[in-house]
């Protein structure tokens, strides 16, 4: 196995390779995943704002920053050439427009033997989009701590609905997952003449955290987006079903109709994934346009996901047992 980061190149077995580039950085490249370490000395560099493509930190300590992630996540790109099979990232530092330290970014190669039998799967893909491959959507409730399935359906009013929504790219161009819009009803399938609370609208406004704490969660994976939900009084006592538009997007393709962004009381509406470029949510409390689609719709650089339903739920007023 080979592995770089940017010109150094250190040969091994098939065991892991270990380079260090720089004083304050070391990769750890795995068969099917990576772990980066990167110290730091400069005290005005806020670790928290150091991204691996489109992966927050796994762990962040007081001068270091630490990502352990697969090479299937994180927008790895990967490239055949000759005898090499590399996958390559970005390592960047996201600094505030007046900040001393300015926004940079370091390259991430890791590099392998091409394996004598190893030749491109042959696919036919359902979609035919930005890549190529199969695209899963799944969306389930959650623990508190995302750790696994909620196990009751039953929700204390003010209590947070965890939700979890992801897509298995299986052999697709890494994509972004967003919610393009979610509702909540009283009934299994969208009806006109039912009830509807309205919880994400606009091309991906959180409007429920205007009037509550609900919020996007800091993101795991680029593939997957979650959301706290504070438990609305909407039916309470009665079973309500969420349905959600979903999207798998090229992740450099962000504009004012394909975001995530809530509110933060006192800042404002807030980007989830670039908050120094949260001026694209501030078409929230207006309209964010974009042309309709309607079932499964296939687009250059993505692909959405109607109708995507959790539940049944049921939101509980304890004051009134």
């Amino acid at each position: 196995m080979k592995a770089y980061f940017w010109h150094s190149v250190v040969l091994l077995g098939m065991a892991v390779a270990t380079i260090v580039a720089l004083d304050d950085l070391k990769v750890d490249c795995g068969r099917d995943s990576v772990t980066l370490r990167w110290r730091v000395a400069q005290s005005q560099i806020d670790t928290s704002l150091l991204r691996l493509g489109g992966c927050y930190p796994s762990s962040i300590s007081a001068g270091e920053a630490m990502f352990q992630v697969e090479l299937s996540d994180c927008n790895f790109r990967r490239l055949v050439t000759g005898d090499t099979l590399m996958y390559m990232n970005e390592l960047t530092y996201m600094s505030g427009p007046k900040a001393q330290l300015k926004s940079f970014s370091h390259l991430v190669v890791c590099a392998y033997e091409r394996p004598a039998d190893w030749a491109p799967r042959i696919f036919d893909p359902v979609f035919h989009t930005y890549g190529q491959g199969d695209l899963v959507f799944h969306m389930e409730l959650m623990k508190d701590d995302f750790s696994g399935p909620h196990l009751s359906s039953e929700y204390p009013l003010g209590s947070f609905i965890h939700i979890s929504a992801a897509v298995e790219q299986m052999f697709h161009q890494p994509l972004l997952l967003l919610l393009e819009e979610c509702v909540a009803t009283t009934t299994p399938e969208l009806q006109s003449e039912g009830l509807v609370h309205p919880i994400i609208t606009n091309k991906g406004c959180l409007v429920a955290s205007k009037t509550s704490n609900s919020k996007f969660e800091p993101r795991q994976k680029a593939s997957e987006i979650r959301l706290s939900l504070q438990a609305f009084k909407f039916t309470v006592g009665k079973e309500v079903y969420i349905h959600c538009n979903l999207l798998a997007w090229d992740p450099s393709g962000l504009d004012t109709s394909k975001k995530a962004c809530h509110y933060v009381k006192g800042h404002g509406w807030v980007l989830l994934d670039d908050p120094y470029h949260s001026t694209l949510c501030g078409c929230c409390d207006s309209s964010c346009e974009s042309r309709k689609t309607s079932g499964i719709a296939s687009e250059k650089h993505g692909i959405t996901q109607n109708a995507v339903l959790i539940g049944p739920l049921v939101v509980i007023d304890k004051s009134l047992a």
